[in-house]
């Protein structure tokens, strides 16, 4: 067997060390996730957020793997993003903005680490306020939240894409809310953040994905945006723009002398993962960035937007399909909610009674003694109460 194939065989979840460096991935994104919720206040810069979430995964991911001999790529899978009421998503300001938090905001956390390449990302909403969250905020918080759990146990081998796509949009609706368009959610490998196994989160004519299977031993990230509006986002000013990625099959030479400054500083930088816009010069970054994009050697993550007034929630996980079933390595549990709606389709309620672990007899291929093996450590996801749309596991 050649190096090219061993790498291959060896770089999913059938190797314990990889189901490891998830798992710390994940243990780092989820404490990054609390260390931002609890600094969300009124008056907080939400520049000072989004670099808060970043240092500590810089700082966590630097502690791991320093002695060993062949360097381990660690790090920011995906800038922290702190997007706010009808704001969609990708919103991480540069250090120059000064947008605050304000009480009664609904907060979208967004984030992502990896350890050689294998990447846990997580989105959690929050509203800052005391008290239970009520009405149509809670609609749309349970929406999401609910869709979430049904995607978890819909994402397991055997199921499709399309099964996914359908049902959470059926969720949505039980809730009076609206699947965002355009939200999708892929299969995560070693370096990749937008596999090409992909679930689309509303099916149209416009955006079509090939079928497919999932998969023992793949990983996705589950990706959920849901509104009380249209669900049909809009780009109001592309000057939003700060997190982009490296296009690698693009090439082109570029003429001006600060685009080449730049794109040999992302080159050394982020050759691979997402990156925020913040982490270049700024001068020198607004002039660049833009020829690049122009020549699609970047691609850029576009801050969308709802109409003002639409409420907008977003839970994003990461889930391996282990042998013994699905392990969502990242989440947060939600604040309470009472939602006007409460869920009675038979259909979604035989789904959230599903549950997540495939019981094999003799405990399935469970492999003894590995050093690192923690596949096992899961708790069960419970089958959840259709009720508030608000359990989760912790």
């Amino acid at each position: 067997m050649s190096d090219d194939e061993r790498e291959e065989k060896e770089l999913d979840l059938s190797s314990p060390e990889v189901v490891t460096k998830y798992k710390s991935a994940a243990e780092i994104v989820n404490k990054a996730l609390q260390l931002v919720l609890s600094s969300c206040k009124a008056g907080v810069k939400i520049v000072d957020l989004c670099e808060k979430g970043d240092s500590f995964i810089r700082e966590q991911t630097g502690n791991m793997y320093k002695n060993v001999k062949k360097k381990i790529e660690r790090g920011v899978a995906f800038p922290t993003c702190v997007s706010v009421n009808n704001t969609v998503c990708h919103f991480s300001p540069l250090a120059s903005d000064d947008a605050v938090l304000q009480e009664g905001d609904m907060i979208k956390i967004d984030m992502g680490c990896h350890i050689d390449g294998f990447i846990a990302v997580v989105a959690h909403t929050h509203v800052l306020q005391e008290g239970p969250v009520t009405g149509r905020a809670a609609d749309v918080l349970a929406a999401a939240n609910t869709a979430a759990e049904v995607a978890l146990r819909l994402v397991r081998p055997g199921k499709k894409n399309k099964d996914v796509t359908e049902a959470i949009q059926k969720v949505a609706a039980a809730y009076d809310c609206k699947i965002v368009e355009g939200v999708l959610s892929h299969q995560l490998k070693q370096f990749v953040i937008d596999g090409n196994k992909v679930v689309l989160s509303v099916s149209n004519p416009d955006t079509r994905v090939d079928d497919s299977e999932f998969e023992e031993n793949e990983v996705y990230a589950v990706d959920i945006v849901t509104s009380t509006g249209d669900g049909k986002p809009k780009l109001l000013d592309e000057k939003q723009t700060t997190i982009y990625k490296r296009a690698v099959d693009k090439n082109y030479h570029l003429k001006m002398k600060a685009s080449r400054f730049i794109f040999s500083e992302i080159n050394q930088k982020f050759p691979i993962m997402p990156f925020t816009a913040r982490a270049l010069e700024e001068k020198r970054a607004r002039l660049g960035l833009v020829e690049c994009v122009n020549h699609e050697l970047l691609q850029p993550y576009p801050v969308l937007h709802e109409k003002p007034g639409d409420y907008v929630a977003h839970i994003k996980f990461t889930v391996l399909l282990m042998p013994n079933g699905s392990d969502r390595i990242t989440s947060h549990s939600l604040q309470e909610l009472q939602p006007t709606k409460t869920i009675d389709d038979p259909e979604i309620k035989a789904w959230l009674a599903l549950g997540t672990k495939t019981k094999k007899k003799g405990g399935g291929k469970k492999k003894k003694g590995k050093k690192g093996d923690k596949a096992e450590e899961s708790t069960e996801a419970e089958p959840m109460d259709a009720t508030n749309g608000a359990a989760t596991q912790e």
